[in-house]
């Protein structure tokens, strides 16, 4: 039996309204994963020491690794590079070392910033804290000896 106009109207509408639904999720899932993979990409920024460059710098140094995207081989060995950097992460944490961060009252002098870098300690500029892994003792050792306090990342 033929449906009426207004019947094949409303069931077009409500068609329209969940094809709406469905795009408005994808978009949804698909600003999360770019959101994730900002986040990340400013973490490695971090944890590589690259966000105590001021902008500009920053920038640069990120438009000339751009000319290497059309190198493979470039590609592959930045590849290596991290895996290896991300391996040894892992073993020093297997090694009894654990995440760590370190606060102080007042900003370091540079020498304090030197021996903290040295140790393997990066600072987070957002949370205004030092972080890294290393023994908790030495950790404790080296925060004190400039005035601060460590703790564990747990």
């Amino acid at each position: 039996m033929p449906r009426s106009l207004a019947e094949r109207l409303r069931v077009h509408e409500q068609h329209k309204a969940r094809l709406a639904d469905e795009a408005a999720r994808l978009n949804n899932v698909e600003r999360k994963v770019r959101t994730r993979r900002l986040i990340e990409a400013g973490a490695l920024t971090e944890k590589v020491g690259l966000l105590d460059l001021d902008t500009n710098a920053l920038y640069g140094a990120l438009l000339s690794l751009r000319e290497g995207l059309d190198d493979n081989h470039r590609i592959e060995t930045w590849s290596a590079l991290g895996g290896r950097a991300f391996a040894r992460e892992a073993r020093l944490r297997d090694a009894g070392q654990e995440a760590i961060l370190l606060s102080f009252p007042a900003p370091l002098p540079r020498d304090a910033t030197a021996s903290l870098r040295a140790a393997g300690f990066r600072f987070n500029r957002v949370m205004q804290h030092w972080e890294g892994l290393a023994h908790y003792t030495e950790a404790e050792r080296l925060a004190a000896a400039h005035g601060g306090t460590a703790r564990r990342n747990s």
